[in-house]
Parts: structure tokens; sequence; C-alpha cells
């Protein structure tokens, strides 16, 4: 039985005669005979009198036919949400965001959004790119903020835009001077990587070709999640930095901070849902308000090279050690 079926029964009821209600059913007539034949045989009652003129429903079929109206109100009822569901511009949403992209643009996110949806309010909750694809999946949070591609097949990705990696060196470094970074052996010992922050870590080796965490000089142990602490760390001439764009929007030295000639390596970053989130126009929404206040280099075109980190021989392994 099948809602199309159901259609089909109340136009027959209404226009008592094949031909028209074919016509507003905008379906063959022959076609709704055998929809018609095929519900009765399903069911095992007769709906319609056929041997009468007008076409009348049996004793059954009245009861079947008053059924279906109901069935199909309801149905264009669950329509009719689904629609304003879609639509809604207000109430609560959980975003989820990676750590390394926060604090440098959910400021000027949240700025942009009371703009476009003053009346939706943000639960806004900062975590490592693992957390944020298992919390998705369990409905821990509605919208993942990310790297991708994720390589999750449960998940749905939305980019947004491409954000360059740039080079943070110190003052006496023998690049200091240039107008662009090209990658030195001698950097590569010195790279600073972020505590459990196995998404960014892995793109990082990625752009450094390092195969494994073991060819990075351990002068020191530490213990962090924060670009600002790298920063300070390459000011205190104590390693090497790689680190996303906007996280050198508000500095007031950026000469030490060197973009990569093209092709830029840079990382995806995009709005995750699963297949079951269903507020569109708000997804549609945080886009745009993202997309708006990207300072302008960021929309610009140029030639970039995607660095992914789902693949990755340490993001894969250190993931597995981290689920114990």
């Amino acid at each position: 039985m099948t809602l199309q079926q159901l259609k089909y029964i109340v136009a027959l009821d209404e226009e008592r005669h094949f031909a028209r209600a074919a016509e507003v059913c905008m379906v063959t007539q022959p076609g709704l005979t055998i929809q018609l034949k095929n519900l009765e045989e399903e069911i095992g009652i007769k709906i319609f009198d056929r041997s009468k003129v007008p076409l009348t429903p049996t004793f059954a079929g009245v009861e079947i036919i008053q059924r279906a109206r109901k069935l199909l109100r309801e149905a264009d009822d669950i329509r009719n949400f689904v629609i304003r569901q879609k639509n809604t511009l207000e109430g609560e949403l959980k975003l989820g965001v990676i750590s390394t992209l926060s604090p440098y643009l959910i400021p000027l996110f949240i700025k942009s959004m009371r703009e476009l949806a003053p009346k939706v309010h943000f639960i806004i909750r900062e975590e490592s790119t693992y957390h944020l694809m298992r919390d998705l999946e369990s409905g821990a949070i509605d919208v993942a903020l990310m790297a991708t591609p994720t390589g999750n097949p449960n998940l749905i990705e939305h980019p947004v835009f491409s954000e360059p990696f740039v080079a943070y060196l110190n003052e006496n470094h023998p690049k200091a001077s240039d107008d662009f970074y090209e990658l030195q052996s001698t950097d590569k010992p010195e790279l600073l990587l972020l505590q459990h922050e196995f998404c960014y870590n892995a793109q990082l080796l990625d752009i450094c070709g390092i195969e494994n965490t073991k060819k990075i000089k351990e002068q020191f142990t530490y213990d962090i999640s924060s670009i600002e602490t790298l920063k300070n760390f390459v000011r205190a001439g104590l390693g090497f930095a790689i680190i996303p764009q906007l996280s050198i929007l508000n500095e007031s030295h950026a000469e030490l901070f060197k973009p990569f000639k093209e092709p830029k390596p840079v990382r995806e970053i995009s709005l995750v849902v699963t297949d079951t989130f269903s507020k569109k126009l708000l997804l549609e929404k945080m886009n745009e308000a993202i997309w708006n206040c990207l300072p302008d280099e960021l929309k610009n075109d140029y030639k970039f090279r995607k660095i992914k980190w789902n693949d990755s021989p340490y993001f894969i392994e250190n993931v597995k050690n981290a689920m114990g």
C-alpha cells in the first residue's frame, strides 16, 4: 500500500469516473486501473463496485477511503512540518569547532550571525577533530566546523573556504627577510606540534614530508593545544611552526609570518552534519556568515594544494591509541 495508491482511490471517489480521476492524478487511465487492482488484491477487499454507474464505493470501500483521506492529510502535515523545519531560523543549535580555528573565526562568525539569524541561540564547543566526529554521530552536537575531507561515510560535508597555512619564523631564521617561505630541511626536526590535535598535526607532517614524529627533535616534552603557545615558542627560538592564516589576523608584527609559494598548502574548512540534520536554511545562513567575515585575501583565487589528514598513518595510529 502506497500514498500514491491512496491518492488514486480518493480521486476515484471524488470523480466517480476512471478517465476523470486519471486526469486529476496526471496518470494514464490504464495505470490508475492497474494500481487500484494491485491495492485491492493486496488487502483482499474490493474498494469500488465497477458494475454500478457512476462508479460507487463498496461498504468497506467507504471506510477505507475515509481512512485514506485522513492518512493523506497527516502526510501533508508531515510535509509542511519538514518545510517549516528546513526553513526555520530560530531555536538552539549546538556547534562544535576545531580548536585551531575557533579563537580566530568564531567571534567574527557570531557577530555576522546576529544579523542573519538573531533568534538562533548557539551553544559552541571547542574540540579536537576526532571528538567532533564522535559527537556528531552521537547527536551531542548538531554541526561541526572543521577541516575536511573526513573520509567518514556517515557525515555530510559542506565546504565553505580554503585556509592557507603560513610558516612562522623567529627573527634569526635565515629566511626571515624573504617574501615567501620554502621548506628548509633544517626546519623539519624543529617542527612544533599540538598535543591531541591529530588531524592538524597530520597536515603539518604532510606539508613537511615527514612520515612520523620520530624525525622531530624532542628537545622538550610539552602538552599544549594552543597555537598562541606555539607562536611564543617560536619567538623564544624554541622551534619552527606552520600555522593557519586566520591565526595571524591580529598580529602586529606580521613580517615573520611567511606565505608559501603557489600552490599554497591549504586546509579545506567545512560545515559538517549527519544525514538527519534538517535545518537547511540555517546551514546556508551559517555558510554565508562565515564567508562574509573572512578577510579578502582568503576569498581571492590562487593556486593551492589541499592537505588531507584522514588517510594519514599518523592520524590513524594516534586515533586508535586514543580510543584505547
